[in-house]
């Protein structure tokens, strides 16, 4: 492998978003608990760049939890937890890492003040950022996405935008296709889902995105699908609670298999692959990120070696190479 200027990466990763290209890998982590001393901190930190470092990849995602408990009726499986910021995690912890980092927001969670200190806060390097709304209509929120986007149209030279994709929504309100569209009319130059393990609905969504766009003469932008080892009926359970539609059948398969972890993986590996073999059908840039919802160590490196894997299949079917770091 070879290593570059975080400079060079950063501008081949909105090169590539810029001209849609399919085939763009990340790979996505939640930054550690709040209340972790410094030395576990730096200790978490250093196992994670190791991690990263193993790893071919356009850009390393870093999430912006939110509790989102009016978001549903059922007991959370896992406890919420107050995790560092993602912004500060980064800026401390991952200096050294040249791959780009996509920085969600919990938009909701921040005053308008906070978010344009934010946004101007280093307004003249190259950065990455996801914008999420509100998780419910029930929930209270500082600043709307709509606001967050207004607020960053000033800095989209320098701040490439991407937006959340729901292909389980578009099961029952059929418009996700129309959302992403006016998230792209807002900046949105790229889309990332949450873990998919329902094909159906995501290929419901890319055909009508698909033939949307057509008809309104309308580029297409990378959508890249988020897929997630499920080791334990515990990590199934939370995957549910988060709202990731899992048909009734692949739960079977999962919850009575003698190992959950490697059927998770094959499963997903498949997702993948079929919906990246329709977009390619189509002319969809379809992407992929990759993630452990579990913090148990051996889901997590079933997610590093599922990157892996990721990056073979994809490199089989799409001629421009991620990024080595």
């Amino acid at each position: 492998m070879w290593k570059s200027s975080g400079e060079d990466v950063a501008q081949v990763l909105r090169d590539k978003i810029k001209a849609k290209q399919t085939g763009i890998l990340t790979y996505g982590m939640t930054p550690p608990k709040a209340d972790n001393t410094p030395e576990k901190l730096a200790e978490i930190a250093r196992k994670q760049c190791e991690r990263i470092n193993e790893l071919q990849i356009d850009a390393l995602i870093l999430y912006d939890v939110q509790e989102e408990a009016d978001r549903m009726e059922e007991e959370r499986p896992f406890p919420y937890t107050q995790m560092i910021d993602p912004v500060t995690y980064s800026g401390t912890y991952f200096n050294q890492l040249t791959v780009p980092k996509i920085i969600y927001r919990s938009v909701g969670k921040y005053t308008e003040s906070q978010f344009e200190d934010w946004l101007k806060t280093g307004s003249e390097q190259e950065r990455y950022s996801v914008f999420v709304g509100s998780s419910s209509s029930k929930q209270q929120v500082n600043l709307a996405l709509d606001e967050a986007y207004a607020l960053s149209k000033p800095f989209h030279d320098e701040l490439t935008l991407g937006g959340v994709v729901i292909p389980e929504r578009h099961m029952v309100k059929h418009d996700e296709h129309v959302r992403v569209v006016n998230k792209m009319k807002n900046g949105c130059s790229f889309f990332v889902s949450q873990a998919t393990y329902n094909v159906e609905a995501s290929k419901n969504f890319l055909s009508d995105y698909y033939y949307y766009c057509t008809a309104n003469e309308l580029e297409m932008v990378p959508i890249l699908f988020n897929i997630a080892p499920c080791g334990s009926a515990k990590t199934l359970e939370f995957m549910k609670w988060l709202g990731i539609s899992i048909p009734k059948w692949l739960e079977n398969d999962l919850k009575y298999s003698h190992d959950v972890l490697d059927k998770s993986i094959k499963l997903t590996q498949k997702i993948f692959e079929e919906l990246l073999e329709f977009g390619i059908e189509k002319g969809i840039p379809v992407g992929c990120s990759v993630e452990s919802v579990s913090t148990r160590k051996v889901e997590i490196e079933a997610s590093i070696q599922l990157v892996k894997d990721i990056k073979t299949i994809m490199d089989k079917r799409v001629s421009s190479p991620a990024i080595m770091i």
